[in-house]
């Protein structure tokens, strides 16, 4: 496991329990978990259905409260804040990428990205410059007015990325996302997300169940029960694009 004296990190959890209780039946989801992921790093997740992934995954981005331990982000404590601290501090620090798209099928694609920013007080025409220059950087500049509707499911998910990190995000968490997409969309939505951490040192955390996804990740992280039972850095040898590919 990492040693948690070398570098306070960017994300620092430690002894992080989360227990999910129904009338007198309680299943331990997380178990005293330390983890540490530094600026700049990109970390998969993975195990058996039920490990714990996405729960790791919601209560170290604050989605889920914790039954004890401490979970800091950017330096600062998230647990410590209230509620509505907590969810303002997200908005500023973090980009989401689910399995599902979670797009709004009236909104066109620059409108669905520029909303969150809208939302945390960015000035329309700043939102909206932003928004464009995230999606062209995700190679959907010439798609910016079409709806989800419109898109295939690789351009949604590339949507969803550029909704993500149109914040600036210190940290963005992944949650299966090649979930819901084929092979050849998968493989392209990867070498986006390492193409972003690898060129722009974006800091990724995400839960897959894939394993050709897990081998493409600098350093992968294996759960069972709750645990973090391996913690190991990879040598990733860079996918070969193929030529000409359109964008899925």
């Amino acid at each position: 496991m990492e040693d948690m004296n070398a570098d306070q990190g960017l994300l620092v959890a430690t002894g992080v329990r989360k227990v999910y209780r129904t009338g007198s039946v309680e299943v331990t989801a997380l178990l005293d978990l330390d983890l540490v992921v530094r600026h700049g790093e990109m970390v998969a997740v993975m195990g058996p259905s039920g490990s714990g992934k996405t729960t790791l995954l919601n209560c170290l981005s604050g989605l889920d409260d914790i039954d004890a331990g401490r979970v800091e982000v950017d330096g600062h404590d998230l647990f410590a804040m209230s509620d509505a601290t907590r969810t303002e501090h997200r908005a500023h620090t973090m980009g989401f990428v689910f399995q599902a798209f979670n797009l709004i099928p009236v909104f066109s694609a620059v409108e669905n990205v520029e909303l969150p920013l809208l939302l945390v007080g960015t000035q329309p025409r700043e939102a909206r410059r932003r928004a464009l220059e995230m999606l062209d950087r995700v190679g959907l500049g010439h798609r910016v007015e079409h709806r989800p509707s419109e898109l295939s499911g690789g351009e949604q998910q590339r949507v969803t990325i550029a909704r993500a990190l149109a914040g600036r995000p210190a940290i963005v968490w992944a949650d299966e996302p090649t979930g819901n997409l084929d092979s050849a969309m998968a493989d392209q939505v990867m070498d986006l997300l390492c193409e972003l951490n690898q060129d722009e040192g974006q800091t990724i955390v995400l839960v897959t169940h894939d394993s050709a996804i897990g081998a493409r990740v600098p350093r992968l992280i294996r759960m069972h029960d709750g645990q973090l039972v391996d913690d190991v850095r990879q040598t990733v040898t860079a996918r070969t694009p193929i030529p000409d590919a359109p964008l899925g």
